[in-house]
């Protein structure tokens, strides 16, 4: 099997049974939309189909408006058109960390460059909601301690499912450079997945505030990435 195609079968493989806590849903799109099930396989197979090493890029977990609605990480759907060519039928999202990424991506050198070096998964392979006063809202893995034992297997068993995938385990870079590094950094001191875990600020954090100095936290990423 190529890289890519252990993605695929990871990806189609990924379902919860356990309980969640009050309040929070679950996204699965590759259970919940056979038309993003299909363009996300359609991407690992086209940047993916080979067994080169690779090393991993980890996020917190999918959200609403990226990964959670495409299956392909920090890719919203105006990415989804102008970077990768296809549509998914009658939604539109826009989300700022994917902006962010793909500037990384392009500074890097561009789509099949990026992509032959680094893997971008999370450190929490599916994502959450809860419903706020305006509507649906992402909800982190990290955000309650109930979340956490809920999910805490099925983040464990996912990661040493990826490992088997030709990763390159001397480094891993982690975005967040708060609880999600945190998790991760105590998580593999148990497990030992990585040799190394390199934080980056997460791309929302960024977009968030520093947007001004946006240009300075693309080359801080593309030199880590290009010099690891």
């Amino acid at each position: 099997m190529t890289f890519g195609e252990k993605i695929i079968q990871f990806n189609n493989s990924l379902d919860f049974t356990g309980t969640l806590p009050n309040g929070i849903r679950i996204m699965n799109p590759f259970r919940e939309s056979a038309e993003a099930n299909t363009i996300a396989a359609n991407f690992y197979h086209r940047f993916y189909n080979d067994n080169k090493q690779r090393k991993i890029i980890l996020g917190i977990n999918p959200g609403r408006f990226g990964a959670g609605i495409t299956g392909i990480p920090f890719t919203d759907t105006k990415r989804l058109k102008e970077y990768h060519h296809t549509e998914l039928t009658n939604v539109k999202t826009h989300e700022p960390s994917a902006v962010f990424v793909y500037e990384v991506i392009m500074a890097y050198g561009g789509l099949e460059k990026f992509y032959g070096d680094f893997y971008i998964s999370s450190v929490c392979p599916l994502g959450f909601t809860k419903m706020g006063p305006k509507g649906e809202l992402n909800y982190n893995y990290y955000d309650s301690k109930e979340l956490i034992d809920a999910v805490y297997d099925l983040i464990v068993e996912s990661l040493q499912k990826q490992l088997q995938f030709g990763l390159n385990t001397d480094l891993a870079f982690c975005l967040g450079t708060g609880k999600n590094v945190a998790f991760l950094e105590k998580l593999n001191s148990k497990y030992h997945f990585f040799k190394k875990i390199q934080p980056l600020e997460h791309p929302r954090f960024v977009m968030q505030y520093k947007s001004k100095t946006k240009h300075e936290y693309v080359e801080k990423y593309v030199k880590l990435l290009e010099n690891q």
